[in-house]
Parts: structure tokens; C-alpha cells; sequence
């Protein structure tokens, strides 16, 4: 099996530092494991790091590591770096992984550490020194989407910025225009951050079915956020606000090529011929936002919030929405639902009038 000690350890070789040398040897077999599974290099990597850092905090090898040394790691987690228990569950379970990997037995390793040393790997990872998953959302509860007069005036604001840098002839018009597009397109298609930035000009589509909004009519996602250790899913985003079409329209054509980078695949391109970083978008969201007065709590993923939430009032069907922001559950896209107190009250009345309208039923013998 890719991975067994067998493969990774060199007989007859005596290491002045067999400790390490083990270790190392655990740390490559993992890693052959794992690309032998198809997961992702950078995920990989990423494992391999935080094992290195949980062997530097206990000062021990996994043969000497015990549950106890979790309890406490964790505990430095919380106490000392304030990391949300999301991503302390996640380091949880790639040591659970690594801890699972050197003690199965069809892999060897607890046997060679039995003859090198006397002892053997455990298990340290269980259900009572780590982080259940118990609810669907844990992440900021102050997180929501704009209002629509929210929006209204953070769009009309970054158009504003366009048309002062123009009045007061100064550089940066061109970077303000393609800011304003790109808010209106991570609303208009309920996009990520990073998939907005990685978006290509040949990235738009036309769809047969909205022929009014010639190759504007479908966006294709390529790098939607993946399951751990796989590839970005990709999705289609059919397109739905012909006001936002209009504009991307109108800086692919007549904005965009005065970057000078015809080139350059990438839709959001800079004044030095580079793509548009994420940090970059955070930034700029971050100034009109402040700018506004407008609450802290909001952020460039509340763009896409609002995407879901407006369709939703608006009478788009859930299924709809659901495939076209790239949930695989449905419970997700309710996540990101947050319907006004209007639309609830409709909703309600719907569901009321059917109940009140309906006829009594008839008596025998009347």
C-alpha cells in the first residue's frame, strides 16, 4: 500500500538521529497515502505543516504523543490565538487523520516503532477532547446581507467615484469604473471574492435561453470553493439583472481595453497589466464601505447574501438559486437566506388565505 513503512524506511541504514529520521519517514508515507486518495498538493502540504507545528508544541514524536497533548493544544488554540472553533475543529481533524494513518496496522509503522523504540503510536483524537459539528452555521451571527437601500447607495457611490475622478482629471478613473462593474457583478451573479477575481473574459456566455443578453447571457465559474483536499467545483450563473449586464457589457468594450492589456485573460485587469487580487477587492469594499457609515458587519461575501436574499423575496424558485451560487444542500442556501419582515408577511398571508378561504365541510343529512 502506498504509504506502508515498508517503503518508506531504509533497512540496514543506522541514522544518528533515528527519532527524526522516523518521523520524516511517517510525515512521507502520509503524503504518499494521500496523493494515492487524488487530494490536492497544496492541501497535502498544508496537513504536513500542522503536524510539524503539533510536534513542535508537545516537543515529543507520535509514538510518545497522547490524548492529553491535545487537550492542551487545544486549549492554546482557544485561549491564547482566539481561533474560531471551525478552524480548530479543522486542525483537529487532519491530526485525527495523521493519528488514524500511523496506528492502522496495514501500514507498519506502530510495529517499526515497537523495534526501534519500545513503544507504539495511539489514537489521541476522540469524541471527547475535540470540536463536535453541531450546527449548520457557525460563523459570524452579525453577518447579513445589505438592504436594498444598502445597496442602492454603496453601487451609487462607487459610480460616483468613477465620475469624480473624471471631473477632477486625476488617475485612477479607470480602476474606480472597474471597481464599480466588479461590485455590481459580485452581487449581480452572487459571487465569492476569489471566484470574482479569478473570473476570465472568456468566462461569459451566451445562454439560449436569454438570448437578450447576447454573450453576457451565462458565467461560467471555474474556481468555486472546493471540498476539502479536491478541486475548485466549477458551476454555471445564469444571468438574471439585464442592468448588470449592461455594465459588465459596457467595461468589457469600451473600459477594459484602455488598460492596454489585450493579452491578458483575466476580466479584472490593473493599471500594471495584473489580475485584480482579492485583498485588493476587500480593500476597495472596505473604503466605500467605511465611507458610507455603513455597519462593519457587512463585507464583500454579504454581496452575495444579498443575491440569495432578494431572489428569494423576489419569488425566484429555491432550487434555482440553490444550484446557481453552488450548494450541494439546500440547508446552505437557507443559511444565506434573510428575508425582510415584508416578505415574511406576504409569505405568511399566502400560506394563511388558502386555510380561511376553504369551505366547511358538509354534514350527513344536511
Amino acid at each position: 500500500m502506498a504509504g506502508s513503512a515498508h517503503l518508506e524506511l531504509v533497512s540496514g541504514v543506522v541514522h544518528l538521529r533515528p527519532q527524526d529520521a522516523m518521523f520524516e519517514a511517517m510525515l512521507r508515507g502520509w503524503c504518499a497515502q494521500q496523493t494515492a486518495r487524488g487530494l490536492q498538493q497544496a492541501t497535502i502540504e498544508a496537513r504536513e505543516k500542522l503536524v510539524r507545528r503539533f510536534l513542535e508544541f508537545t516537543n515529543a514524536y507520535p509514538w510518545q504523543w497522547t490524548p492529553g497533548d491535545v487537550d492542551e493544544w487545544t486549549v492554546s488554540l482557544t485561549s491564547e490565538k482566539h481561533l474560531a472553533p471551525s478552524t480548530i475543529r479543522g486542525y483537529q481533524t487532519d491530526l485525527r487523520l495523521f493519528s488514524e494513518y500511523v496506528t492502522d496496522g496495514r501500514y507498519g509503522w506502530a510495529v517499526e516503532c515497537d523495534k526501534a523504540f519500545g513503544t507504539f503510536p495511539v489514537a489521541i483524537c476522540h469524541e471527547w477532547n475535540t470540536i463536535a459539528h453541531l450546527n449548520e452555521y457557525e460563523g459570524n451571527p452579525e453577518a447579513r446581507p445589505f438592504t436594498r437601500e444598502e445597496l442602492q447607495r454603496f453601487l451609487d457611490y462607487a459610480d460616483d467615484q468613477v465620475e469624480r475622478a473624471v471631473r477632477v482629471r486625476r488617475k485612477g478613473a479607470l480602476a474606480a469604473y472597474r471597481d464599480a462593474t466588479m461590485f455590481k457583478v459580485l452581487y449581480a451573479w452572487g459571487l465569492r471574492r476569489t471566484e470574482c477575481s479569478k473570473l476570465d473574459l472568456v468566462d461569459f456566455g451566451r445562454n439560449p435561453a436569454a438570448p437578450e443578453f447576447g454573450r453576457f447571457g451565462m458565467l461560467h465559474v471555474r474556481y468555486g470553493k472546493a471540498v476539502r483536499g479536491q478541486p475548485p467545483r466549477r458551476r454555471n450563473v445564469p444571468s438574471v439583472m439585464g442592468w448588470a449586464v449592461d455594465a459588465v457589457a459596457d467595461y468589457v468594450e469600451n473600459v477594459r481595453p484602455r488598460f492596454d492589456c489585450a493579452e491578458h485573460p483575466a476580466l479584472w485587469v490593473t493599471e500594471r497589466a495584473g489580475r485584480l487580487q482579492p485583498a485588493e477587492i476587500n480593500a476597495r469594499f472596505v473604503a466605500y464601505r467605511d465611507a458610507l457609515g455603513l455597519p462593519k458587519v457587512l463585507t464583500p461575501h454579504s454581496l452575495r447574501h444579498s443575491w440569495v436574499t432578494h431572489l428569494t423575496e423576489d419569488g425566484v424558485d429555491r432550487r434555482f438559486i440553490q444550484e446557481a451560487v453552488g450548494h450541494r444542500c439546500d440547508t446552505s442556501t437557507a443559511i444565506y437566506t434573510h428575508v425582510s419582515g415584508d416578505f415574511m408577511n406576504t409569505a405568511l398571508r399566502k400560506a394563511l388565505t388558502p386555510a380561511f378561504e376553504a369551505p366547511a365541510p358538509r354534514r350527513e343529512g344536511r
